[in-house]
């Protein structure tokens, strides 16, 4: 009985999350031609964005991109961008994995990154980012996992970690991070459970290797060893390890 069960269980690990992933990877090495260094990628700017000029209201973005050689097939990697109304400048908030994790506008903010093109998660523009961006400032500030040593790959507190974190605590920005973002399922200093205000949306796990998800936000989402699965029934789509969500209309 306990061997058919485990057979069972691993027969779902595999179907639900392994071989989608393996095929994601698979994708990405035909695909080929992915920048083989740090010192041989373009890191220049994507031209997404306009100008500060010609966009005078508040914004914010939400951006990701295929992380470096092999774990683009994956994961990708994740920033915010803020820009108050009439500001100079656009600031672009990220972790990183060497020095102190934390950086502000260490690259362009549509920057590409290891030479993968960047892409727009989600906009908010106007009178709700000029409400929303101090709200996501004071959540960066108390990001608790900023200083030197507050980097780990996998599960987690990584980049993605770090997204995750703010729009959590600023869950009126309405969504999760992308469903490949590899470490977003983490959650700061080790929680097991979070829960939205209006409790339209919980996340349960265990330190980032296996839990689950239901609400507005998130849809249902089943996590295991930072790769998600699940559906969007809000907004209708597929979520499978490694090509993340998948509209279906």
């Amino acid at each position: 009985m306990f061997r058919k069960l485990m057979r069972r269980c691993f027969v779902f690990l595999l179907v639900l999350f392994i071989l989608p992933a393996l095929a994601s990877q698979a994708a990405w090495q035909f695909k080929g031609n992915h920048a083989p260094s740090w010192n041989t990628a373009n890191w220049s700017s994507a031209g997404i964005f306009p100008s500060v000029v010609n966009e005078p209201e508040a914004v914010i973005y939400i951006m990701a991109a295929k992380t470096g050689r092999w774990k683009g097939g994956f994961a990708v990697h994740t920033w915010i961008v803020t820009k108050e109304e009439g500001g100079a400048q656009y600031n672009r908030y990220e972790v990183v994995g060497w020095g102190r994790p934390l950086r502000q506008n260490a690259y362009a903010p549509d920057a590409r990154w290891y030479s993968n093109e960047p892409y727009i998660v989600k906009v908010i523009r106007g009178s709700q980012a000029a409400r929303l961006i101090p709200k996501i400032e004071t959540a960066i500030v108390n990001y608790p996992h900023q200083g030197r040593g507050g980097y780990k790959l996998w599960p987690g507190p990584n980049s993605n970690s770090f997204v995750s974190y703010v729009l959590n605590e600023v869950h009126e920005i309405g969504i999760t991070a992308p469903a490949n973002a590899v470490g977003r399922d983490y959650l700061a200093n080790d929680r097991f459970i979070n829960i939205d205000p209006d409790w339209m949306n919980i996340q349960v796990t265990y330190k980032g290797y296996v839990g689950f998800a239901l609400g507005r936000r998130n849809g249902f989402e089943l996590q295991f060893i930072g790769l998600t699965a699940g559906f969007d029934i809000l907004n209708p789509a597929i979520k499978l390890p490694g090509f993340g969500r998948i509209a279906l209309f």
